[in-house]
């Protein structure tokens, strides 16, 4: 009688604490979130009330989609050569007018991997020792403008290369870079 007791006081508390698991927390899932938000922005009521449409539109979608949007397409099935596909699980809660949160609390129950995704953090080039970058980040940098810089060798070529270019970048405000 005592064991019991002890299961049903056990499936009470994981009754009560298995949403909170698996709820999202601030900052998960943000490329999932902004990603399935500016998806749903695009598609036109029509289209949005199909889910066959919505999955024909977000395999247009990811074929423009660059960094981080490429990976979840990639997760979801939305590129050729996605190794999976659980496209039904974006475009069925997206035909009912699901918030894009709530989309993703269901995607990251199919596949965690989704929700570890980031957007890479911005620098403002204006504000930044770009002494104190790595070799690796004044590389993003230049790659991020398509930019190349021939013969640099150690950090100070790559910081004289960014420091020469950054008038041309600088139109319309401060640069930013990705990292």
């Amino acid at each position: 009688m005592n064991k019991n007791l002890q299961l049903l006081t056990y499936l009470a508390v994981l009754a009560v604490l298995s949403p909170l698991v698996l709820s999202l927390r601030e900052g998960d899932c943000e490329v999932c979130i902004a990603t399935v938000q500016k998806f749903g922005d695009s598609l036109d009521a029509t289209t949005k009330s199909d889910p066959k449409k919505i999955e024909a539109e977000f395999k247009k979608f990811c074929k423009t989609s660059k960094s981080k949007e490429n990976r979840f397409c990639y997760y979801l099935g939305g590129l050729e050569e996605s190794a999976t596909g659980i496209l039904g699980e974006l475009s069925k809660p997206l035909s009912y007018s699901l918030p894009a949160d709530k989309i993703c609390e269901k995607l990251k129950k199919k596949d965690a991997q989704i929700c570890d995704l980031r957007f890479e953090k911005q620098i403002d080039l204006n504000n930044v020792d770009l002494k104190k970058l790595k070799v690796r980040d004044l590389k993003k940098i230049l790659s991020d403008w398509d930019e190349t810089c021939e013969g640099c060798l150690e950090k100070p070529d790559f910081i004289k290369r960014i420091e020469e270019l950054k008038p041309k970048y600088a139109a319309g405000g401060a640069p930013k870079a990705e990292l």
